[in-house]
């Protein structure tokens, strides 16, 4: 019989998605209320009638099989959306598979997000008696075991304080050292632990060290690599809810990097994941990099401003339309973000397909990498949104130090410029420059 922690055989998580149908107008709650005060009289209206919503079967994770062995220490990469955090959730019971069998041998403890398991009435001294319990552990073994999870987490001065009173980042450090001092066989972290400040990270990635060097199984998801590569021998990345590869850690995150370099100028955005289920008003359908394919499409000096064209359909008027651009840190962090909206208006967007220009300011970036989002929104309602359009790279260039010193000196001013053009008279294109942040 093989040694292992966790067994994973064809696993699978599927969910149903529920898209409205096209034609509709967005169903508010004011109009679910309307509609059930009206029927209380007899009377019909038009939301009562069946929409004919249209349904999707989306695979959250689909056939994945792997087998971890009882003390090894194992990362999970991927992009977001990737089925990274479907697994682990699966992994630790909190929801149930499609497909598949899994087998875990062991006592495990979870962080997937802040203040798992935790009771927000109860102190935070209850509450490390009560995710003991949860463990399966007795009394005497958390007493054991109670100091150094409060030097570990810090927070002894509000220990008899109730957790919902906590900030975030207290409420991480207590629940990292509840899960990794209460001696579970298999302890599963996921990328919560980017919440904390360097000096406490640094703190969690040393405890977790100590945990597997001790014969314990960890299970680490993060987008960063470094730490990734320090923790972690063998790494599994994902790909659109299916294992893609699993091995020795640098090569796996070699792969990675470079499936996620775009090879091409252009960017087909209509089969990429969507950051929530949009309204079919608008579908963002291609985004493409100015930048000469010569000099690498999606590579970047620094201190130079980004161009590219996103192109989107629209099937029905949108009125106060807004198009909008987002940048994140590979760790997930946002970075920079603005649409049309801090420019001029744009006008109503008619049935068709409309081309955008986007140029982004030098944001002065350092470099390495960073991903790149879009989204059509209005005011009050999202109609479509990728999180991670594109993966850029900022690479330093002979000018890079005088530029920035220059940028130093220089006013902060900042400007996104909007340019669009669409169905009907080339005099309704639309140029717009986001209003600059002047420096005091």
């Amino acid at each position: 019989m093989s040694d292992y922690a966790i067994k994973v055989e064809g696993l699978g998580k599927n969910y149903l998605l529920r898209h409205q149908a096209q034609g509709r107008r967005y169903i508010a709650l004011r109009d679910v209320l309307a509609d059930k005060a009206k029927r209380l009289f007899g009377r019909r209206s038009p939301i009562s009638e069946p929409r004919n919503a249209k349904l999707e079967i989306f695979w959250a994770l689909k056939d994945v099989s792997f087998e971890i062995k009882s003390g090894d220490a194992v990362g999970i990469i991927g992009r977001n959306g990737a089925g990274k955090s479907t697994l682990l959730k699966l992994l630790s019971r909190i929801i149930e598979p499609t497909t598949g069998r899994m087998r875990i041998r062991g006592r495990l403890a979870s962080l997937l997000e802040v203040g798992t398991g935790f009771h927000p009435e109860l102190t935070g001294r209850e509450n490390i008696f009560l995710n003991g319990a949860i463990l399966g552990m007795h009394r005497a073994e958390i007493k054991r075991k109670f100091d150094e999870i409060v030097a570990f987490a810090e927070v002894e001065k509000f220990l008899d304080t109730p957790v919902k009173r906590y900030s975030s980042g207290m409420y991480m450090r207590l629940a990292f050292a509840v899960a990794a001092h209460l001696e579970p066989e298999i302890l599963v972290v996921d990328e919560v632990l980017a919440m904390g400040d360097a000096a406490f990270q640094k703190k969690c990635l040393g405890k977790m060290q100590d945990v597997s060097q001790g014969g314990r199984t960890v299970l680490f998801v993060s987008h960063n690599m470094e730490a990734i590569t320090r923790l972690c021998p063998r790494c599994l990345y994902l790909v659109n809810g299916s294992l893609k590869l699993e091995g020795d850690t640098r090569a796996v995150i070699k792969a990675y990097s470079e499936h996620a370099k775009q090879t091409t100028a252009e960017i087909d955005l209509t089969s990429l994941r969507r950051s929530f289920e949009g309204t079919d008003e608008a579908r963002l359908l291609r985004l493409r990099s100015l930048r000469s394919e010569a000099a690498g499409s999606w590579c970047f000096d620094y201190g130079t401003p980004l161009e590219f064209e996103i192109e989107f359909s629209v099937s029905r008027p949108i009125q106060d339309p807004e198009i909008g651009y987002q940048l994140f840190s590979t760790t997930g962090v946002q970075l920079a973000s603005t649409s049309t909206a801090q420019a001029l208006p744009l006008p109503a967007l008619q049935p068709g397909r409309h081309q955008m220009r986007i140029a982004l300011p030098d944001f002065f970036l350092n470099p390495g990498t960073y991903i790149l989002g879009f989204s059509v929104s209005t005011s009050n309602r999202n109609i479509d949104n990728i999180g991670e359009a594109a993966q850029i790279e900022i690479i330093a260039s002979k000018g890079s130090i005088e530029k920035k010193l220059h940028r130093i000196w220089a006013p902060l001013t900042p400007r996104a410029v909007f340019e669009m053009t669409g169905p009907g008279d080339a005099a309704d294109a639309f140029v717009g420059e986001e209003r600059g942040r002047q420096a005091a």
